[in-house]
Formats: C-alpha cells, sequence, structure tokens
C-alpha cells in the first residue's frame, strides 16, 4: 500500500492455450502484489496467461491506467469519482486487507495491548507521550506498563496504508478529522518517519518503545507485537482472519459507488476497524478488448480458485456476492468498440 518505486514482474509460463502465452499488463498497488504473484503462478495452467505485473504504488498505477500505458491499474486507495469518470475508467475490487498497531514495550506481548481509536490518534497528536499514561494505564490495568517514552512511527512515503490508517483515525477522532484528514500522504503532527512497510515495521521493531502501523503480513511476519483495539461495538479485538472477514460481511457492498465500500470501522462484536479493499481499474473502452477480456479472465480465476492463496499470505477474500456482482458489472461496464460486453 505504498508509492515505491521497486518494480515487481510477474511471468507466467508452462502449460497454455497456444503455442504462445497472451500476456497482460499491470501496475501499482505494492500491497496486492505477492497476492498477484501467487495468483499468477498458480493459474498459469489454467488461464495461459502472461503477467507482467510492476509494483509502483498507488498513485502510479492511477496515471498509467488513465494514460492506457497498461491494461489495468491497481490502487488501494478509490480512485476519486470525477478522474475515474472523466477517464472512463471502471473500479472493482480484487482482495481484502487489514491495517494494524505494532508496538514495541518491553514486557508486553501480541495482542496483549489494548488501546482505543481516540487513544491512538492521541498518541499520534502528541496528547499521550509515554506508555504509562494514565488513560492507557487504566485501560490496562493487570499490566506493568514502563515510564518509557512512546516513539511513533509514520509512513513518509505516499502510501494506500497510511489512507487507510488515516481514514480510521479521521473516523474515531473528529480532531484528527478537521486538523490532519485521510490521504495517502498527511501532515504528522509528531513521530518519525520510514518507508514502506518494511521500513515501519523494522523502526518500530528496534526502538523499545515503539508504535506504528503496518499491514498485517508484516506484522506477522516480522513477529512484531500487534494491539487489541476496540471497535465500534465497544468490543476489544484482536487481528485476525476472523475478525477481518467479521468487517466484509458487515460491510454495505450493495450501496457503494464504484465498489468503494467504507470497511473502516463497521458494525459488529467481531468486527477489526481497520480493513480495506485494494481494486482493479479497466477502462471502459479498451484499446485492445482482447487484453481486458484476458484481466477479467485472470480475476475470474482468482476469484473462483484463489481464495485459499489469498487467506495464506493474509489477504481476505472478497465475498462470494460481492464476486456475483463484479462479474456482472464487466458485463455492463466494459465495452468494446461494436458496444457489445468485453467478455
Amino acid at each position: 500500500m505504498n508509492f515505491a518505486t521497486t518494480a515487481l514482474a510477474v511471468t507466467l509460463a508452462g502449460l497454455t492455450w497456444s503455442a504462445q502465452a497472451q500476456q497482460i499488463t499491470g501496475a501499482g498497488a505494492t500491497f496486492p502484489a505477492p497476492i498477484y504473484a501467487k495468483w499468477g503462478e498458480a493459474a498459469k495452467a489454467a488461464t495461459g496467461l502472461e503477467l507482467n505485473y510492476q509494483a509502483i504504488g498507488s498513485g502510479g498505477g492511477q496515471t498509467q491506467i488513465v494514460n492506457r500505458t497498461v491494461d489495468f491499474g491497481a490502487s488501494d486507495a478509490p480512485m476519486a469519482v470525477d478522474r475515474m469518470e472523466k477517464a472512463n475508467l471502471h473500479q472493482f475490487p480484487s482482495v481484502m486487507g487489514a491495517v494494524v498497531v505494532i508496538v514495541n514495550i518491553p514486557g508486553v506481548t501480541t495482542n496483549q495491548l489494548k488501546l482505543d481509536g481516540t487513544m491512538v490518534a492521541d498518541i499520534y497528536h502528541g496528547k499521550i507521550t509515554k506508555w504509562n499514561d494514565p488513560r492507557i494505564q487504566e485501560m490496562n490495568k493487570g499490566i506493568t506498563l514502563p515510564n518509557r517514552a512512546i516513539a511513533p512511527v509514520y509512513r513518509a512515503d505516499g502510501s494506500g496504508t497510511t489512507y487507510v490508517f488515516a481514514s480510521y483515525l479521521s473516523a474515531v477522532d473528529p480532531t484528527w478529522k478537521a486538523k490532519v484528514g485521510a490521504a495517502t500522504s498527511v501532515k504528522w503532527p509528531t513521530g518519525q518517519g520510514a518507508r514502506g512497510n518494511d521500513g515501519v515495521a523494522a523502526t518500530v521493531q528496534n526502538t523499545p518503545g515503539g508504535f506504528g502501523y503496518v499491514e498485517f503480513a508484516y506484522a506477522k511476519q516480522n513477529n512484531l507485537a500487534t494491539a487489541a483495539i476496540r471497535n465500534k461495538a465497544g468490543s476489544f479485538v484482536v487481528p485476525s482472519m476472523e475478525t477481518f472477514s467479521a468487517a466484509a460481511s458487515n460491510a454495505d457492498w450493495a450501496n457503494a459507488k464504484h465498489f468503494a465500500v467504507d470497511l473502516i470501522d463497521q458494525a459488529g462484536e467481531k468486527s477489526w476497524p481497520i480493513v480495506s479493499a485494494t481494486f482493479i481499474l479497466l477502462p471502459k473502452d479498451p484499446k485492445d478488448p482482447a487484453r481486458s477480456a484476458n484481466v477479467m479472465k485472470f480475476i475470474d480465476w482468482a476469484y473462483n480458485s484463489g481464495d485459499a492463496l489469498a487467506t495464506g499470505l493474509d489477504y481476505v477474500p472478497l465475498p462470494a456476492a460481492v464476486k456475483t456482482a463484479v462479474r456482472g458489472s464487466w458485463t455492463a461496464e466494459i465495452k468494446g468498440p461494436d458496444g457489445k460486453p468485453v467478455r
């Protein structure tokens, strides 16, 4: 979920329907790059497609598909509606993920610390500066918290992860919404910047008292301690596939324009409050309808056969009803020069 310039190329080879593989190209968000790679490897025999995906960041993906230099763009933040409509693009989700709060407090283990959204916001506001602050200690009776400075870390580069996290803070804290807001880059009131999810994870890991936010996969892969967060229902929930899926199932997908559903701070006792989808952008009027058809063919395969691979990499598959709605939207929105659906 960032604007890193690192490129990831995924090449599918092997059994194909013809002697030469059909290639599709995409660019954008780094967050879904691992699952696109895994889906690509697994789909090669079934689709006969060769996927070249460059993980250049959500902003770059949006720009490239607007300029029609790739077959599809990928973005974690939904594209602005006016820009999407001006560029004649169709947007739909591919998979979902979650952002978690990570801490480095000596003696505190994963999910042992409890926080609510206003506390998280106030740490980044600079209003809560010590781990034994009375507000934190009151919520964590039975845990001995040190008289140690909190060292907040944030993403220094523009990223979808920041957009999701700042959207959560805006939802739970009116002051954050008014003074900082939600965007891929925001002016952080306090803290230290680090580039990429890996940079934030490493900085927190190497800083006693560290505090930050990353995609769940980075916390899990780096064995970082996550915090339990109080959700909209008032329950303290820990990050897990169960709580991520609960948030997705409670969302109002049916009324989300361009599938840009708001998964932040969803209702439900088990809902994790910081969940978001990542999106694919396709031209409604593709220059090469066959290439757009191949993109849809690839995603259709992933919807049918890629859920286990997604959960294995700590992504959250879309609900079945959403997949059905997306397939219907392709027929309605993607048209060839003859005006007929591209499939």
